[in-house]
């Protein structure tokens, strides 16, 4: 079966991400799925969900589930076009925890979490369409003071480094800039001796 390419999309809030994300998006193809991740819990949420959904051009189809993506991706991404997934952080947030009451998580729930952001990888990777997936990059800046914001970045960023991992392309946006994070990756072993081309 034909494989569509798998892009990964991350960078800090406001970087561009989704912007990017929409516009390979519309290189790709003109038939697009959009699966929303968010939860309307406030009106800040609403307001940005709000935002998103008038940028979209109207022919795109918009799927929203908090959950379930994987299974989702498997069913749409079985045909030509293009799938975005936005975004990876709120889907892992509504894994960790699935009621705003939720209090400790739990060392099983979290490695629950990995295998299921494991599961979506590899199922982005096999899919005949293109898939688009966004995620933030949460670590760069200051650390949570209480021990679940701690949790939900480290699993955030052990869920970047499983997808760019898995994807054919990583992007990291900054300051609405792209940068082809997986172009300019280099293995230990290249760096030390030499192959980057800044050795003998």
């Amino acid at each position: 079966m034909k494989r569509g390419k798998f892009i990964f999309i991350t960078g800090g809030a406001r970087s561009g991400k989704s912007s990017f994300a929409e516009k390979v998006a519309s290189c790709l193809s003109e038939e697009v799925t959009y699966i929303a991740t968010a939860e309307v819990l406030d009106e800040e949420m609403a307001a940005r969900v709000a935002e998103h959904r008038l940028r979209r051009p109207p022919g795109w189809r918009t799927i929203e589930e908090p959950r379930r993506v994987a299974a989702v991706l498997e069913k749409v991404g079985q045909k030509d076009g293009v799938v975005i997934i936005d975004c990876l952080t709120l889907l892992i947030a509504n894994l960790l925890f699935p009621s705003p009451t939720d209090g400790d998580v739990q060392e099983c729930q979290k490695e629950k979490v990995l295998q299921e952001i494991r599961h979506l990888a590899r199922v982005a990777s096999s899919c005949r369409a293109h898939v688009v997936i966004v995620s933030n990059e949460l670590g760069l800046g200051v650390v949570p003071p209480y021990p679940q914001g701690r949790i939900f970045r480290d699993v955030t960023g052990w869920s970047n480094q499983i997808m760019a991992r898995e994807a054919d392309h990583a992007f990291f946006l900054i300051s609405g800039m792209a940068i082809d994070i997986k172009a300019l990756h280099r293995e230990p072993e290249s760096v030390l001796d030499g192959r980057d081309g800044a050795g003998g």
